[in-house]
């Protein structure tokens, strides 16, 4: 008889539908009840970098550039870094734009001269590989005609008072240099190799004293 009413009641769940079937069915487990779909995990701040093409492709397949692919943009600047070139970006993250004093940001973007002198000068019209980075002072000519000033005496290389967080990621068009700051044409370099080197001169100078003082005795 219970086997008999089973077999009833399972041909009826069928004939009423699934909606009918959702609200006789037995609850089931947590374990049986399918989890929902995670959101896509968002890019890791500073990950390495992976070339993908052209300077544009690899900024737009990492992820972490998305305020200065907006920015390159808005100053018609993404046909120029998807050229040919031979060019060398350095590219703030998103972490750098939003590293700004708080307005900079808003500010640039609604004053496309001045975004696009800033953006200019994170470019160097050539290919600038790491050889002329790591191990290496001076100042690197950008396309503002504002040098930028490199440090690659320690670790990590900067780039004016930037970061550059990764130094070998050479794509299609050219090279790329991640850097946590936004790089500003206003940056005062650090005291030149003529200035440092001034203490040291000062020693010649005390020599004829001293030679003197022999000659009396």
């Amino acid at each position: 008889m219970k086997l008999t009413t089973l077999f009833v009641a399972a041909a009826m769940t069928t004939a009423l539908g699934s909606s009918v079937l959702a609200q006789t069915a037995a609850p089931t487990t947590s374990a049986a009840t399918p989890a929902p779909m995670a959101p896509a995990a968002a890019p890791v701040a500073g990950a390495r970098v992976t070339p993908s093409g052209d300077i544009v492709a690899t900024l737009t397949a990492s992820g972490q550039f998305t305020t200065l692919l907006k920015a390159v943009d808005t100053v018609n600047l993404t046909t120029l870094l998807k050229g040919a070139g031979p060019l060398t970006l350095f590219a703030p993250t998103d972490a750098a734009f939003a590293a700004l004093p708080a307005g900079d940001l808003d500010r640039l973007m609604a004053d496309k001269t001045a975004l696009q002198q800033l953006l200019v000068y994170h470019i160097v019209n050539a290919k600038v590989d790491s050889t002329k980075v790591v191990g290496v002072k001076g100042p690197i000519p950008s396309a503002a005609g504002k040098p930028i000033y490199v440090d690659g005496s320690g670790s990590p290389p900067k780039a004016n008072d930037a970061a550059i967080t990764q130094t070998d990621l050479v794509v299609s068009n050219g090279v790329i240099y991640p850097v946590d700051h936004v790089l500003m044409p206003t940056f005062t370099p650090p005291p030149s190799a003529a200035a440092e080197a001034a203490p040291a001169a000062e020693a010649p100078a005390k020599a004829p004293a001293k030679a003197a003082v022999r000659r009396k005795k």
